[in-house]
């Protein structure tokens, strides 16, 4: 399937988003659906206000704060989409191809200008404008190829923005799923405006994987036609929903018969985990469509494990100790970092366990010069000073000055300071000063196929070209890093993708080619449970026993003699 559209031309052009782009009945009659007795919830029960960055979860027709992230597109770590309101008066595989910016319409105040006035109703049904903005951010990432985060900032200081974030991320979730089902329902699918088919698919969305009651749904989503300025599309939403809502076990069916759909992931990336991990292949894909727990690092050198999980009892939050993650707290319901004991204070904060085995994996002594390449947003960068404290010097470097931003504020609310250096690592020529580094951490830009259970819209943004251009990089950065780190000195190279070509086979390139570089164990990881081994290296799954995102590690020495 191909999301690329156009707008319709030609003299039909305003009749084209009716009935003739719809499969089945005549849509234009608006009638009001049977209310269903019960609606299933697919998620986990909603989480306080704050929960962790990377989760569609939001408290139902919540408005209020931020939440906290963590580095490379998932240190911070479920689904319950948000609710839209009961209205109780009467009155809707997804590959984007590269295609030219599509630029949403504006800010519709015009067109609720056009409510009726005096009729004794409001202008729109209950949530319809936060359908709308939902399925204008949805097009943004599923048509322009920006992130969930880029694509809902426009939405940060709407009073509704929890609820529009939910509804975002989990359509973006089962994108292609959904949209496997809207191309049985429409004569025509390349023909709707790129918001129009992201409103259907956030209609169907909450129709399927919601409480929302339905007739709720189908009301907001037809009033949203007209806040995205398509009224001419009110009637083709009206009647695609209906019929969904009648037909919706033989559509979701067919559209089941394949895993890549049934699943909600790409084609290309199926079968890319199939190859490399064919016994795990299930289990890692309902993995990305989970949702992972939260998981609390503490900063040792200040409380102890035991202590804090009694602090958190204190605070009516229930935690446990990870036994093969020694500083790590899982929580059993996520919490708002704001009701964290000891999180203003640093003596806690928000990273997933796999996350967590880089500092002690990296094993720096006190004295140690250290390299954090590719620091930001400084998790493991925070880590590494709270797991060794006497470092001689952490040295942070990442190629993007304004993320240094939140390096610093991590590092201001933990107590910690680093020599932050903006600069492209791989080019030591242009920012280092020939000092050598005792121990290095490579945390790679990747591929983050580990991570997307936190982060959907991977499954969109990704293309199956991807791991070639990453795994040049990734090799850049460990001969760069390499050539800096001092003869006896340790390199860990970390990256949160489970696909081969940007991990195994990048560190067995780089050995093989690099005389002095031998490979070490990384016993520590290879201990977790479900740990697969990787060459030279250590792969966790999505969806294994321990819990943990996708993420792979691999430990390189820099031998004394020899050229």
């Amino acid at each position: 399937m191909n999301d690329k559209t156009q707008k319709p031309s030609g003299p039909d052009a305003g009749r084209e988003s009716g009935s003739s782009l719809y499969k089945g009945r005549d849509p234009a009659r608006r009638e009001r659906p049977a209310r269903p007795k019960t609606r299933s919830n697919s998620g986990s029960g909603a989480p306080s206000r704050a929960a962790p960055e990377g989760s569609d979860a939001a408290p139902s027709g919540a408005a209020r704060g931020g939440p906290y992230r963590g580095r490379n597109r998932g240190e911070a770590g479920g689904e319950v989409p948000a609710r839209l309101p009961y209205r109780k008066s009467s009155g809707g595989d997804a590959k984007p191809a590269k295609r030219p910016p599509h630029k949403p319409a504006e800010n519709a105040a015009s067109a609720a200008d056009r409510a009726p006035a005096g009729s004794g109703r409001s202008k729109w049904a209950p949530g319809t404008e936060t359908l709308a903005n939902a399925a204008r951010a949805v097009a943004r990432i599923s048509f322009s190829g920006r992130t969930a985060d880029d694509a809902l900032t426009t939405f940060d200081t709407a009073k509704d923005r929890s609820a529009i974030r939910a509804i975002t991320l989990g359509t973006v979730r089962w994108y292609i799923r959904l949209t496997a089902v809207l191309d049985q329902l429409l004569e025509r699918p390349e023909k709707l405006e790129p918001e129009v088919r992201t409103l259907l698919a956030t209609a169907l969305h909450q129709i399927e994987y919601s409480r929302n009651p339905l007739h709720s749904t189908v009301d907001a989503a037809v009033d949203a036609t007209r806040v995205i300025q398509q009224d001419r599309t009110a009637g083709l939403v009206n009647g695609v929903l209906r019929r969904f809502t009648r037909e919706k076990a033989q559509l979701l069916a067919r559209a089941d018969e394949s895993l890549a759909s049934r699943t909600a992931h790409p084609q290309w990336l199926v079968d890319e985990i199939q190859a490399a991990w064919p016994a795990q292949l299930e289990s890692i894909l309902d993995g990305n469509n989970g949702h992972p727990p939260m998981v609390l690092r503490v900063d040792t050198s200040r409380v102890s494990v035991a202590d804090y999980i009694a602090e958190l009892a204190a605070a009516n939050i229930e935690g446990k100790a990870l036994p093969w993650a020694p500083t790590a707290v899982q929580l059993s319901q996520a919490a708002a970092v704001t009701a964290l004991p000891g999180f203003n204070e640093g003596r806690v904060s928000v990273q997933d366990a796999a996350a967590q085995l880089a500092a002690p994996l990296l094993d720096a002594k006190p004295g140690m010069r250290v390299l954090d390449a590719c620091a930001a947003p400084g998790g493991k960068t925070g880590h590494l000073l709270e797991h060794t404290p006497g470092l001689a010097e952490l040295v942070a470097v990442d190629i993007e000055e304004r993320r240094f931003g939140r390096v610093r504020e991590n590092l201001e609310r933990l107590g910690r300071t680093a020599t932050l250096v903006p600069a492209d690592v791989s080019q030591p020529d242009t920012w280092w000063d020939r000092k050598p580094f005792d121990r290095i951490l490579v945390d790679a830009p990747c591929s983050s196929t580990g991570v997307i259970r936190r982060h959907p819209d991977i499954k969109l943004l990704r293309r199956d070209t991807d791991s070639e251009t990453l795994a040049t990089t990734q090799l850049a950065i460990l001969d760069a890093c390499f050539r800096m780190l001092a003869p006896g000195g340790r390199l860990l190279y970390a990256t949160c993708s489970v696909l081969p070509a940007e991990n195994q086979e990048v560190v067995i390139e780089f050995l093989n080619r690099t005389r002095r570089a031998r490979a070490l164990p990384v016993t520590l990881a290879a201990q977790v449970p479900g740990a697969q081994s990787a060459g030279p290296g250590v792969q966790f799954l999505p969806g294994a026993e321990a819990g943990t995102d996708g993420f792979h590690y691999a430990c390189v020495e820099k031998t004394t003699g020899g050229s």
